[in-house]
């Protein structure tokens, strides 16, 4: 392949799922991982991605929120993974929130139908939890963002103030060992702020193509998050940064921390 196509190739293929990791592009178009880093730094310079930590992101997703249909049909196996593992912490009458992330949609679409209350700023979640009859649903209204379907604003963080949950499952672009967790969305990185502020237990939603990114906007600092719920594609490689805070990983295949 020539070099001019490999990067038409992989700048489409990275504007197109939001974000790849240096490994994952070496895999895919068989170079070097040195090779790939300056294919990256090339693309850059003609504005063509943006490169983050250990990979490259979308320059689209970093003022723009993709639209739910992109994003429902990205990693879609991933974040299912994710979505059912993360049901498994959501226990009888507990108080949750659900972010406007695909992943939590999915774990609106499996959740059973049982005696909780569900406080979030999602259409979709709401719409999806309507037809159960056990699930009290409170909807955050705001200014409608309609690539997502979702609320935000100062209505919505001003809202979310008269609430207090057990436990909150909230996602992100990018989650990163000094960092912490951001997003692509300033508004909706405001709200996830509020989200986790106003819970007893913050479960992030992160499959493996997050971990090591970082996002235009800053949501919380990794010491703001009780678990991080995965997919088994992550390695324990990706996983080692964020031995050193009081966080659990649950996933798949649970990684046993000493």
């Amino acid at each position: 392949m020539l070099v001019a196509e490999r990067h038409k190739k992989m700048a489409s293929l990275v504007n197109e799922r939001g974000s790849s990791r240096v490994s994952e592009l070496s895999r895919i178009f068989k170079v070097t991982e040195e090779t790939i880093r300056r294919d990256l730094e090339k693309l850059e310079t003609e504005g063509k991605l943006k490169r983050s930590h250990g990979g490259a992101v979308s320059i689209k997703e970093n003022d723009l929120e993709s639209s739910y249909s992109e994003r429902e049909i990205r990693n879609v196996q991933e974040k299912m993974a994710v979505a059912k593992e993360a049901i498994k912490h959501v226990s009888n009458n507990d108080r949750i929130i659900l972010d406007a992330s695909t992943t939590a949609w999915y774990m609106a679409k499996i959740l059973p139908d049982m005696p909780l209350t569900v406080v979030t700023n999602s259409l979709k979640v709401a719409m999806e939890l309507a037809t159960r009859e056990k699930i009290t649903v409170i909807s955050i209204g705001g200014t409608l963002v309609r690539k997502s379907l979702s609320f935000v604003g100062p209505q919505t963080t001003n809202a979310l103030d008269c609430y207090h949950v057990n436990k909150a499952f909230i996602s992100c672009q990018g989650v990163h060992p000094v960092r912490g967790i951001s997003d692509s969305s300033e508004m909706q990185a405001l709200v996830k702020k509020k989200m986790s502020e106003i819970a007893d237990e913050v479960y992030l939603l992160a499959d493996h193509t997050k971990f090591g990114l970082q996002a235009l906007s800053w949501v919380a600092s990794m010491q703001s998050v009780d678990f991080i719920v995965t997919d088994s594609k992550t390695s324990e490689n990706q996983l080692k940064d964020f031995r050193d805070y009081p966080v659990a990983v649950i996933q798949p295949i649970m990684h046993h921390w000493g």
